[in-house]
């Protein structure tokens, strides 16, 4: 092992295209592979643990460099081929040529990993709670569109990594097959009506994006076409037309509008054009309502395992606790739970998510859970009740330690932490542990978002 000054040395002695023969080690929580030359990290693509490769340096940094693969002389003994043949170019399943099983051994690897380095608790981590489905599990599909400069042929699919140059995917097999086909007839038919597709740098053309919702429950599918513009206009009128009349189950055609120079895919306005604006879906009991621009978990055979796992703990702890669910989106959670629970307050601030569950309780005639459309750090500080239990589920980004002090005022029992970003989500845990004095009982993975780096955790903590 290199001393600091000599790794430094290392480090400035490494040139960009020199050549390497090593061994992966791991797959990082970016899902990289790491290997180390001469003490020197080196992250390496479309990498296995196990792999003994040739690698091509392709950049360097002052505490790390990036390689490519120029030769597989052995490979790890989970390398498989992978079942899509665009997974190189694509950024959708970074680990596809890796056996699924270990997949879900280096997920809880990477949870344990970050949990102890980040937040310093030595905690065992559950293995990781397998996909029912990890083919065709994607029930929500978001394709930017653009255009050919020549041809002016219409492109729709993810981007290549680090990167804005769109795949042109005409068959994902991570999706129900029917959005293939949806995506195919829009892609085609829009010249036809003259749709163009946007053009990011210029910030012209029509269509910027397709999002697909599709249900579980019925196969029905909801269809959103995201416009560069403020109001429908004739053409576009007509090509909604056109697509809702081509497929029987599309449930509706809606159009969100977003002139703004932004990367957030939807804007404030969606407006339906046919059909309707919603589609349903079933989970565990439950009914739910699922609209344009709500949220809704992709993988609704997943979620159903983390909302069972979270209800079994409910019933297994308490008798018909007091619960908060907060950033609740349309309020899955609450909703899944309630028949567990004395009362559910359920807090998220975009209305049309609010609205949905509003409807959702109609629907499944729910009488015990309370919802309101706020800010949940607003919601905290206007809060006098004290819960048994409080879920939380915040976006990628966390908590803020206001939130989170907010949140163990009016916590008695236990808080629910469910999330997608095993860093933040230790980060908030070591400010919960080191800093309030609560303790972490388990924290189990699950299997969210089959073939990517990206793993779901719930934690259960005492305060």
């Amino acid at each position: 092992m290199l001393n600091y000054k000599e790794y430094l040395r290392y480090n400035q002695n490494m040139k960009i295209n020199e050549v390497y023969t090593t061994e992966i080690e791991k797959i990082t929580n970016l899902g990289y592979g790491l290997t180390k030359i001469d003490g020197f990290v080196v992250f390496v693509e479309n990498s296995c643990p196990g792999d003994k490769v040739k690698i091509k340096i392709t950049k360097v940094n002052k505490n790390f460099a990036n390689a490519q693969i120029l030769e597989i002389i052995e490979a790890s003994q989970h390398r498989i081929k992978p079942f899509c043949p665009l997974q190189k170019v694509c950024g959708a399943c970074q680990l596809q040529f890796i056996d699924y099983t270990y997949q879900l051994e280096i997920k809880k690897q990477i949870v344990e990993e970050t949990i102890k380095t980040i937040a310093g608790l030595d905690i065992e981590i559950k293995n990781t709670i397998p996909s029912p489905q990890n083919r065709n599990y994607r029930h929500k599909i978001q394709y930017p569109i653009s255009q050919t400069k020549n041809s002016k042929r219409i492109l729709a699919g993810y981007y290549k990594p680090a990167t804005h140059e769109i795949v042109n995917i005409k068959y994902c097999p991570i999706q129900p097959e029917i959005c293939d086909k949806i995506i195919e007839f829009i892609r085609t038919k829009a010249l036809d009506f003259k749709i163009s597709g946007f053009n990011e740098k210029k910030h012209s053309g029509d269509l910027r994006h397709v999002v697909l919702r599709c249900s579980k429950l019925n196969g029905k599918i909801l269809v959103v076409l995201v416009v560069n513009a403020t109001k429908t206009f004739d053409k576009l009128n007509n090509f909604a037309k056109c697509i809702f009349n081509e497929f029987e189950d599309i449930a509706g055609i809606c159009i969100n509008y977003n002139p703004k120079r932004t990367n957030v895919i939807l804007g404030k306005k969606t407006e339906c054009l046919y059909g309707q604006n919603y589609i349903e879906e079933k989970l565990l009991d439950k009914t739910f309502k699922i609209g344009a621009n709500t949220f809704f978990q992709i993988n609704p055979e997943s979620a159903e395992n983390i909302f069972q796992y979270v209800k079994d703990f409910i019933k297994k702890t308490y008798t018909k606790p007091l619960i908060l669910d907060a950033y609740a989106g349309i309020s899955t959670f609450g909703i899944c739970v309630c028949n567990e629970a004395q009362h559910v307050v359920t807090v998220e601030e975009n209305s049309e998510s609010t609205e949905n569950a509003k409807e959702t309780l109609k629907i499944n005639k729910i009488k015990n859970v309370e919802i309101h459309n706020s800010d949940a750090a607003e919601f905290f500080k206007k809060e006098k009740r004290i819960f048994d239990i409080s879920i939380i589920d915040p976006p990628r980004k966390g908590c803020t330690q206001e939130s989170l002090n907010e949140v163990l005022r009016l916590t008695k029992g236990h808080i629910i932490y469910v999330s997608c970003n095993p860093a933040t989500l230790a980060r908030d845990l070591k400010y919960l542990t080191e800093i309030k004095g609560c303790r972490v009982e388990s924290i189990q993975p699950f299997d969210m978002f089959c073939h990517t780096y990206h793993v779901e955790n719930v934690a259960i903590i005492k305060v």
